[in-house]
């Protein structure tokens, strides 16, 4: 019986038409004997999706080969953006530049796009903008991650009564200074280096590239970001006992922490950006869009890279945490954590996809989260519905309304200092690109996603210390 296969039944399976496609004529030609045709194109297809399986099959290894060089060869043509791009839900619109909106159209017109969904704290960033959520079919986009890989929120509560803070304000100021170090270049050195099992990863022996990075990893370990990271001591408020948490209703001490994986993701963002821009060339429009292809070798490095520097920045927080513990006393209620600036792998319509969330985070059903407002404006501490037309997202925090440029050229110290005094507020570090008036209203932003999350607690801040970049100085 003739079962030959011909080129157009390879093309029909994804094949391209090239040397490639020639190989894996020739192979299945030495094998059509006595094969069946269907059962030969569904092996070839296989081969095809799956290189990495067969390299170590006597009769395929070449084939396999050959498939994976072509998945990491450079493309030497522009990809075209699609004309029309998919539709895509905006939560809170009226209060969203469009300098964002434009962002998200364009990421929409990606050729790898599934889906995709805006925060109502959205503004305009690199690539993907900040609140934006994007799903992808195999491909992953570190602009679409961002700089700060894994930046998060941190929130402790501790057993300790609203009134003990008041009563010993100057200690916990003492310890939150004493135990803290923020912004560009600060870290830990020699003897005072924290250890931590993350340093031990094997992720580390990645490539030279990542290897590299261990030292500064290491050394800044427990450290904290500069522009909007802080460490906070507040007040948080629970109006009825929460079961799931098993805390009472009342007004407690709480640590609220935010930074990301220093030094550490921003390299692996710069590199693993360029080289997806040398691979991925695409409009001009769309350029800080450029993905690696999850089946290429750049493409699983950055997502390994990724995700090392994702729970980097979480023993980031636990160190911090550990230590203000220690130094105030009281017990651990709950702990609550979430993070933004990430990718996951999620199923999403029957398929799995690559969801970027850059400025949002995930809000599958019943998980919890907190959305802080601004240095004087209150956090909450929600539980998260699993809406699939947010792609089951909810947004990071309130959202800046002002670039920092304007912030620090339209308020001034004393603005900064009435507002602080307003709230009592004591804010150590800070400049007036962080002003609270440069943050959306949060409970505007809080409004538009109503449909998205429950709230559970009010957290509001006391006690802010921040990077002290000098933007108040005039």
């Amino acid at each position: 019986m003739e079962t030959k296969i011909t080129g157009t039944d390879l093309i029909s399976v994804g094949y391209n038409e090239n040397a490639v496609l020639g190989l894996a004529l020739k192979i299945a030609a030495k094998q059509n004997v006595g094969q069946d045709k269907i059962a030969m194109l569904e092996l070839l297809k296989n081969i095809k999706e799956k290189p990495e399986h067969y390299l170590d099959d006597a009769i395929w290894e070449a084939l396999a080969t050959k498939l994976i060089e072509e998945a990491n060869t450079p493309v030497d043509q522009t990809i075209p953006l699609l004309e029309t791009g998919k539709e895509y839900r905006v939560f809170g619109a009226e209060h969203i530049d469009e300098g964002a909106q434009d962002q998200m159209r364009v990421a929409m017109q990606l050729p790898v796009t599934v889906a995709g969904a805006l925060m109502p704290d959205a503004h305009q960033g690199y690539g993907l903008p900040i609140g934006g959520v994007l799903a992808t079919k195999n491909a992953i986009i570190p602009y679409g991650v961002g700089v700060d890989i894994g930046c998060r929120m941190a929130l402790s509560i501790y057993d300790i009564p609203e009134m003990h803070f008041y009563e010993n304000q100057a200690k916990y100021k003492r310890e939150l200074i004493a135990n803290t170090k923020f912004g560009a270049g600060h870290g830990y050195h020699g003897q005072h280096k924290t250890q931590h099992d993350i340093l031990d990863r094997d992720e580390f022996n990645l490539t030279p590239f990542i290897k590299k990075l261990q030292d500064k990893a290491w050394s800044q370990l427990g450290t904290s970001g500069g522009g909007n990271h802080f460490v906070e001591f507040g007040i948080i408020e629970f109006e009825q006992r929460d079961e799931v948490l098993n805390i009472d209703k009342g007004r407690y001490v709480a640590l609220l922490t935010h930074s990301g994986s220093r030094g550490m993701g921003a390299t692996i963002a710069g590199y693993y950006t360029q080289l997806a821009k040398k691979i991925c060339k695409l409009p001009h429009e769309a350029a800080n869009l450029a993905y690696l292809n999850m089946d290429s070798q750049e493409g699983m490095e950055y997502w390994l890279a990724m995700n090392l520097a994702g729970d980097y920045a979480s023993a980031c927080h636990q160190v911090i945490h550990e230590k203000m513990q220690k130094a105030i006393g009281g017990t651990l209620l709950a702990r609550v954590e979430n993070h933004h600036n990430f990718a996951w792998k999620e199923i999403w319509n029957g398929e799995e996809v690559i969801v970027h969330r850059k400025g949002a985070t995930p809000a599958g059903k019943g998980v919890m989260g907190i959305i802080p407002g601004s240095m004087t404006a209150p956090g909450f501490l929600v539980r998260r519905k699993g809406e699939s037309e947010a792609i089951h997202s909810a947004s990071h925090g309130a959202g800046r309304q002002m670039s920092r440029k304007q912030a620090v050229k339209s308020i001034t110290k004393a603005d900064m200092r009435d507002v602080l005094k307003e709230h009592g507020v004591t804010l150590v570090g800070a400049g007036r690109d962080e002003a609270p008036m440069a943050y959306k209203d949060i409970t505007v932003v809080m409004e538009a996603q109503k449909e998205l999350i429950d709230v559970v607690a009010k957290f509001t801040p006391k006690l802010v210390r921040m990077a002290d970049d000098g933007s108040h100085e005039d």
